[in-house]
């Protein structure tokens, strides 16, 4: 772009250099991946960026493409306008006539002539010397753009030619290079240059983490074993003491077995990571030495392999094969700490408030922290802490009740996050609806009210009775107690939970009666406005437990798919992972050896099938994995072990059902996808069933066996009275559990899968997609991502283009109403908001009846009201479900107030009574109680 000075009339300026123009720093053009936001405040702690900018009079009037500072140095100047850590340079004044490398008209002819001087910022593109870049050892070489090209080309295997073209990158990529960038700056442009183009095809959302991965791999050790040896000799830079980020015991094995486990990482399966994936495993998974990433993916997969299975190389090759292949993925703190010297590798804790004392509380809250700290997720019941007003004996006071102590709990949450920073802390409240503080509890998360009333960090859930689900349903009156004067509600469910509950009625022990309707009605309005509280059934999550003969289950974890025993002297613990099953939708034909990593969109699927075989294989490869990690894992809380020693439970859960839906063709809602389900749930629980009664015919079943209901024959099935299919041989497992038991407790728990899911490219757990399109964030940025699958589809139609992208954007990611997406693809392509969530309780109790522990529910509801709540949330209860709802997920009304709406008419509307808008939700309520298949058909 020409930029030619038109010039004023010359002023004189004094000599007073307070007097001088204000200058203005500009850049002509911008390098992107150099441009700063700034602070500019006294105390901004930003540095100034200085490459390539040129100090200009303000009075010329250029067409300056970006003017980033503007000061003075009069002696009025504001110094807020500057930065603190490095002061903005001064700028030499030039002479109009001479400005470095610029047109002017000569001052006898007009014409215009250039201008030359040498330049002595090597930052600069125009002025002397040729471009370079600065090479990792430090050495600087000429620029040479075919290079670019050719190393995006060579990327670009695989990857579709037609809609994924490394040229563009490289063009938008050269386009940004500036004089002294460092080859590793162009790598990270040239992946961020990528990732920006997903939105156009996700073929480029696989060559940005590519180009990520190889700047990795350009930066890091390729032998494993070294990168062992680099980890573990690490030295803390500040106390020069030795800080070794790898335990003894798996150095010794990695050093034992170097060129074994050297020879079996295969480098290649790091690019089938697309960018988003391999950027949350940079942030939060790979180990680092000084800030500084020393691991690549594959070395992660190895260290977590031989931290499980330690001496046992071929079981850690194994599982690292398997795990490199994408088949499943540990939990998070097994990632993060398998073959570190703190290997907590749980992710699940439950406990119960040890006692009603300020002994008690805080021991209680130490061991929460002490979990935090680990990496722990916490579920806590405070069932039996007492009620506000009730009497103190020893201080002849009375009590607070709940709320202050929650606070206290709420601040150690917030200060005690999940291993140093890598995940915030993160605590769930369990209680009964029959404590007198219940209504209190129901306000902790809302956005509004007293803040001293408020603690927003925590989760809260309800342990529901059925005796409540019964009360509100007949309109009945519901009665609160206080656990220190009406105690063992807590402790007992069933008919003896009811038995107690009616003889301290009768005995006048309440503390106060309410209608059972306002309380629900209260839940409700919680739940509209935050999210929470979770809905569990307690009567349901104890019968049908196999622990059930340990005692009164009291709670479930954070993210209320664990359903385990705890005591004053025992803290439940649960290890997971989760099984990636679009990795099982196989190409008929096709040898699984040369069967490509990753199918994408439902195009090809009449020729595509499940592979339950391959399923089974990985399910018990994955509780062998989980008994082990019982065993060498570290516990925060010596209450944490006993538990885990005692009843070795773990969780088998899943990520990516939508996604393997779609593979295969299947609208979500679909008879045959409502199959699928079932049957992907009863392999894995027989799996898993098998591979524990074979762990328990060499090592013993676990120590609590006896008595438990499996122990009598009863499983899963039996409990929610289902007859499994014939697919697998039933009666052979039930006559080898008689005769060895199980090894372990308890099985499976599709728990949520937020990080880990990403980063292997799939769709949450067991969830529809939310969204076709969205955003995603990473520290570089925010980027539009559409559903892989179906951009893939429109892309194979020719269908696709920007302008259908904006409409999807335009119908926010629903393709329902886009008239050029086909009625089939429509089908396939509903997003949850388009599902009824009926259907959804409806195959997550399908599923139920294989789950032995619980499953984290998410209930989606456009515009949520009391009516259609209720019948979904009567709907669970009454399909047996355990979790009722983890959260309720809602999103706001799509068109938006009209500027032309008569603002008077909507306050008058707002005069309305406080008290009719209660009576009118109130009935909203009761007709969905009376109707309700009907409100769930209108739902959402």
């Amino acid at each position: 772009m020409t930029r030619t000075p038109t010039f004023q009339k010359k002023k004189k300026h004094d000599k007073n250099p307070s007097h001088a123009p204000l200058m203005a720093c500009v850049n002509f053009p911008p390098p992107r991946h150099q441009t700063k936001q700034f602070s500019f405040t006294r105390h901004s702690r930003e540095n100034f960026p200085l490459p390539r900018f040129r100090a200009v009079p303000l009075h010329y009037h250029f067409k300056i493409e970006k003017i980033l500072v503007i000061y003075s140095n009069r002696p009025d100047h504001d110094h807020r306008f500057q930065t603190s850590r490095r002061p903005v340079p001064s700028c030499p004044l030039p002479n109009p006539s001479r400005s470095p490398g610029r047109r002017h008209r000569s001052r006898t002819t007009g014409h215009p002539r250039r201008v030359r001087r040498k330049t002595r910022d090597a930052g600069r593109v125009s002025g002397g010397g040729a471009m370079y870049v600065v090479k990792r050892d430090g050495r600087q070489e000429s620029v040479h753009f075919d290079k670019i090209t050719a190393r995006l080309k060579k990327l670009s295997y695989g990857l579709s030619a037609e809609h994924c073209d490394p040229v563009l990158v490289a063009q938008k990529v050269c386009a940004g290079v500036y004089k002294g960038v460092t080859t590793n700056q162009i790598g990270e442009l040239a992946a961020e240059t990528a990732a920006a183009m997903t939105a156009s095809h996700p073929d480029y959302a696989s060559l940005a983490g590519r180009i990520a991965v190889s700047n990795l791999h350009k930066k890091t050790m390729k032998s494993f074993s070294e990168t062992v040896k680099v980890l573990y000799m690490h030295c803390d830079e500040r106390s020069g003491l030795m800080a070794p980020m790898i335990a003894d015991d798996a150095y010794e094995i990695v050093m034992k077995n170097a060129a074994c486990l050297d020879s079996e990482i295969n480098y290649d399966r790091d690019f089938d990571y697309d960018y988003f994936g391999f950027k949350t495993l940079e942030r939060s998974y790979l180990l680092k030495v000084g800030g500084k990433v020393v691991e690549r993916p594959q070395h992660m997969l190895m260290r977590v392999s031989v931290g499980i299975h330690k001496d046992d190389i071929a079981s850690a090759v194994r599982t690292y094969h398997m795990m490199s292949q994408r088949w499943f993925t540990h939990a998070s703190p097994t990632l993060f700490n398998a073959g570190t010297p703190r290997p907590q590798l749980s992710s699940c804790f439950l406990i119960c408030m040890k006692d009603d004392s300020i002994e008690g509380i805080y021991d209680t809250l130490s061991e929460c922290a002490a979990i935090s700290k680990s990496a722990g997720g916490i579920g806590v019941s405070i069932h039996n802490i007492r009620a506000t007003g009730s009497y103190i004996r020893g201080t002849n006071g009375t009590s607070n009740g709940i709320v202050p102590m929650l606070r206290v709990f709420n601040d150690t949450a917030r200060y005690v996050d999940q291993g140093g920073g890598k995940r915030k802390g993160a605590f769930a409240v369990y209680l009964e609806p029959w404590h007198p503080d219940i209504f209190d509890f129901l306000d902790l998360r809302k956005n509004h009210g007293k803040e001293e009333n408020r603690a927003r960090d925590l989760f809260y859930a309800l342990w529901i009775p059925d005796l409540f689900m019964e009360r509100v349903q007949c309109n009945g009156q519901w009665s609160l107690f206080c656990p220190n004067e009406a105690p063992g509600l807590a402790d007992c469910w069933g008919d003896e939970f009811q038995n107690l509950y009616h003889k301290y009625e009768r005995e006048g022990k309440s503390k106060k009666v309410v209608s059972a309707q306002a309380l629900w009605f209260d839940i409700l309005k919680a739940q509209i406005e935050t999210g929470t509280p979770y809905m569990l059934y307690k009567d349901t999550c104890n019968r049908k437990s196999n622990q059930q003969n340990l005692g009164t289950i009291k709670s479930s974890n954070l993210c209320t798919e664990i359903i385990e025993y705890t005591s004053p002297s025992e803290t439940a613990v649960c290890n997971l992972a989760s099984i990636a099953l679009p990795r099982f939708v196989r190409e008929k034909g096709v040898p699984i050896e040369s069967h490509p990593a990753k199918l994408v969109g439902s195009s090809g699927s009449k020729n595509r099938y499940f592979d339950f075989d391959k399923l089974a294989e990985i399910t018990s490869t994955v509780t062998y994995n989980l008994n082990k990690i019982i065993d060498i894992s570290y516990y925060p809380i010596e209450s944490a072990r006993r538990s885990n020693m005692r009843h070795r439970p773990i969780g088998i859960g899943i990520q990516g059902l939508a996604d393997t839906f779609i593979l295969l063709g299947m609208p979500f809602d679909s008879p045959e996808a409502q199959q699928l389900n079932k049957d992907i749930f009863e392999t894995i629980y027989y799996h898993a069933l098998k591979a524990s009664a074979d762990l328990a015919a060499k090592e013993g079943p676990y120590e609590t066996y006896a008595g438990s209901p499996v122990s009598k024959g009863i499983l899963q099935p039996d409990m929610w009275n289902v007859v499994p299919s014939d697919r697998w041989n039933w009666s052979a497992i039930r006559e080898v559990i008689s005769q060895v038991g199980l090894r372990n407790s308890l099985l499976v728990a599709p728990m949520p899968t937020a990080s880990t899911s990403q980063i292997l490219g799939n769709n949450e757990c067991f969830e529809p997609y939310t969204s076709n399109i969205y955003s995603r964030r990473v520290l570089s940025g925010e980027f539009v991502i559409v559903n892989k699958h179906l951009l893939h589809d429109l892309t194979e139609i020719g269908v696709w283009s920007p302008i259908l992208k904006n409409k999807i954007i335009y119908e926010d990611g629903s393709v329902q109403k886009v008239t050029e997406v086909p009625d089939d693809l429509k089908a396939v392509y509903k997003t949850v908001w388009e599902i009824k969530q009926k259907t959804i309780v409806d195959m997550a109790a399908d599923r139920g009846c294989y789950i032995d522990q619980s499953q984290s529910l998410n209930i989606h509801m456009d515009q949520p009201n009391f009516g259609k709540l209720t019948s979904l949330h009567f709907h669970a209860w009454s399909k047996g479900l355990k979790t009722g709802m983890y959260y309720l997920r809602t999103r706001a009304a799509a068109d938006a107030i009209k500027f032309t709406v008569d603002t008077t008419l909507l306050k008058d509307k707002q005069q309305t009574s406080e008290e009719e808008d209660v009576q009118a939700k109130m009935a909203q309520m009761v007709c969905s109680l009376n109707n309700r298949d009907e409100c769930l058909a209108c739902g959402s």
